[in-house]
């Protein structure tokens, strides 16, 4: 919010959460304008997460936003400075070649920081977002129905997921990971206890 005018709200609201130790304040964000956090000491009750994508999904659906590898530099920069950094890779598209285009993702990360936790999903729509958007070449994927709108497929998601998390495990030792708007059943099924797991939104 007016990263780029002389009053960021970062430079305002931080400093806010500084003066007590009950609240953190998390950012969310696409953005790779990470200049004001730089400047801002201290900053232990901040946490920055980057949302981020496979290039090639990214490239298609997020035209508006850096590309990928900005991001993850912003995301390195913040790191290095000493913020609580997570990463949310969401929402996951199994479009053609999709898991050479996550595990490329995953590699990207880990060259560059090791985040506090990663949180998955996957693609859902709801309906009202379904009738207004103009570009509907992602519908295609969307075949379940769920709470939380239209969904991928239940199999499809399990396997990206899973194919995510044991990268993560195997190549990187890393297990803080978490799921985003997911059933239960796809918890069970992945062998994970959501009451024992942290996702990005929670403290």
């Amino acid at each position: 919010m007016h990263e780029n005018s002389g009053n960021p709200f970062s430079k305002f609201i931080i400093p806010m959460f500084e003066t007590q130790s009950l609240h953190k304040v998390l950012f969310l964000t696409k953005s790779s304008n990470v200049k004001n956090l730089l400047e801002i000491e201290p900053h232990n009750q901040a946490i920055i997460s980057f949302s981020l994508n496979a290039i090639p999904v990214a490239k298609m659906w997020e035209k508006k936003a850096p590309p990928v590898l900005r991001r993850i530099e912003a995301a390195k920069k913040v790191y290095e400075a000493g913020y609580e950094v997570r990463l949310r890779i969401d929402p996951m598209v199994p479009i053609v070649e999709w898991e050479d285009s996550y595990l490329q993702l995953v590699d990207l990360i880990f060259e560059n920081l090791i985040p506090e936790r990663i949180t998955l999903g996957s693609l859902r729509g709801l309906q009202s977002t379904i009738n207004g958007s103009s570009d509907k070449s992602w519908i295609k994927y969307l075949r379940e129905s769920s709470n939380w709108g239209k969904k991928i497929d239940f199999q499809t998601r399990f396997t990206m997921y899973s194919m995510i998390i044991n990268d993560l495990k195997s190549k990187h030792n890393y297990n803080k990971v978490a799921l985003c708007k997911e059933t239960i059943a796809m918890w069970n099924s992945l062998k994970m206890d959501y009451n024992q797991i942290k996702c990005n939104c929670i403290w």
